[in-house]
């Protein structure tokens, strides 16, 4: 790529954590889709109680590669075997840095021979185009961009729309739209249904436990697909799910979307941050929260602390594989959520009508990150055991939630103190009011956090089992 590049950028710092948790960018922007179509508590109750509409055209970018090296650039940009894999499967796709640290991730798509589409947010997409064009692959691609945050009223094109339909009344829905009942599609393949006339691809999976199926084709036949589902889906309680609501189902589901993309040291990646531009996700995102170390390492993350320890294979070569060899027998940092004290989180809101004083840091709803990856401490005895990485409220569960790690010793039930806040009154992100810290009483739980997500995702799909077909 022209231009400044990140390695430019972090050699004229003397401190990359010091500029990322300073960041300019801003919030994190879902784009297009309106912020609720009804109000983001009945949004959220949609998926748990009758059926939920996700959008989901436009936050993601695709990458897209064909040709005789396709499967061999997949296989070798990630963790997962593939192993069994072909056409109309799909699979959680985890990518990695030599080291080890993940870089990214998302959903997989075999679409036919010598073609493999990828989903997912920028980082993972950005190495997977550098692996494209450097490592002597026999393949072209084609990569489709997320929407831009601010359209300023210029017209959106995508490649694909993309819509998901979950919840118990999800199944109906499709039948009525098919005409009839659905063939069987087993978890994290895809089958075909029939709407408006058209063959459709679907995925069967689910975002916070309830059935459902992802379902998407040309961008230009979206409004058309739309207008169906929604015809179809008036009867059983269908509701469209906005983009402030849409996020924090994964509180839900467990999935936590965005740490740090783990590639900002290390020579065996200098050629790699060379090719970053510097305006990027990666030059231009942030850090936030109440964990500050001044060693950028300290905030990446192996498979194994965000809980895809069982996606790793060790039955073909990938970036990172020698690194998680020698981690594989250690003891590792669990994944789990933490469901904050009410009383707690009130005090948070209750400081908002106090005058003389900083508030505490605001806690928005739906979602309350205030930057691209969030890192807040938790803490037993005044020692860091854990991080909270994803914080959000549920309407469903009516509490607090936050997705992140703790050390191998923290038991599920534990009480811990989790810091709300940013040191020294805050940094200079956009983002950041002047406020003050809190410490948060936040219980130990499980991830998934959603009952219906843990009994009824197949195994290894977001949990800590060892055996799934969402590999």
């Amino acid at each position: 790529m022209s231009g400044p590049n990140l390695e430019s950028l972090l050699r004229g710092t003397p401190d990359p954590v010091r500029m990322l948790r300073n960041s300019k960018i801003g919030a994190y922007v879902y784009p297009v889709v309106p912020s609720e179509f009804s109000n983001w508590r009945d949004e959220q109750r949609s998926w748990r109680e009758t059926a939920a509409l996700f959008d989901q055209s436009h936050h993601m970018a695709e990458f897209t590669a064909r040709g005789p090296d396709a499967l061999k650039l997949m296989s070798r940009c990630t963790i997962n075997s593939f192993a069994g894999f072909a056409p109309d499967r799909a699979k959680q796709m985890v990518v990695c840095s030599p080291d080890g640290y993940v870089i990214g991730d998302g959903i997989l798509f075999y679409v036919d021979r010598d073609e493999l589409l990828f989903v997912g947010r920028a980082p993972a997409v950005n190495w997977l185009q550098f692996q494209a064009e450097t490592g002597g692959y026999r393949l072209e691609y084609i990569r489709d961009d997320r929407s831009p945050s601010h359209p300023r009223g210029k017209a959106v094109v995508r490649r694909h729309y993309r819509y998901q339909i979950q919840g118990p009344n999800a199944p109906q829905i499709f039948e009525k739209l098919n005409g009839g009942p659905l063939p069987e599609i087993k978890f994290f393949h895809v089958g075909r249904i029939h709407i408006e006339g058209r063959s459709v691809p679907a995925l069967r999976h689910g975002m916070a436990g309830a059935p459902g199926l992802e379902i998407w084709g040309p961008y230009a036949e979206g409004d058309e697909i739309r207008a169906a589902i929604l015809a179809a889906g008036e009867q059983f309680g269908l509701r469209q799910v906005g983009s402030r609501a849409y996020a924090s189902n994964t509180l839900e589901s467990g999935w936590i979307p965005s740490p740090l993309p783990a590639i900002y040291s290390g020579d065996s990646l200098r050629a790699y941050r060379e090719w970053l531009p510097a305006s990027g996700y990666e030059g231009t995102g942030s850090i936030g929260g109440s964990f500050v170390s001044p060693h950028i390492e300290d905030y990446y993350l192996t498979p194994y602390d965000l809980g895809y320890g069982p996606f790793v294979r060790f039955d073909h070569e990938f970036f990172g594989r020698t690194a998680l060899e020698r981690r594989a027998a250690a003891p590792h940092r669990k994944k789990v959520t933490f469901e904050w004290h009410g009383d707690d989180l009130a005090k948070i809101y209750a400081s908002l009508f106090r005058r003389g004083v900083d508030p505490y840091k605001f806690f928005d709803l739906t979602i309350a990150n205030y930057t691209s990856s969030s890192y807040d401490r938790v803490v037993r005895g005044g020692q860091t055991v854990g991080l909270s990485m994803f914080t959000g409220y549920s309407y469903n569960e009516r509490a607090g939630l936050s997705l992140g790690v703790v050390d191998p010793s923290v038991p599920i039930g534990e009480e811990l103190l989790l810091v709300w806040g940013e040191e020294n009154g805050g940094t200079d992100k956009t983002t950041v009011e002047r406020h003050r810290q809190l410490e948060v009483r936040v219980r130990v739980s499980p991830a998934p956090y959603a009952r219906d997500a843990r009994e009824h995702y197949a195994s290894g799909w977001r949990t800590q089992s060892a055996r799934g077909e969402g590999r």
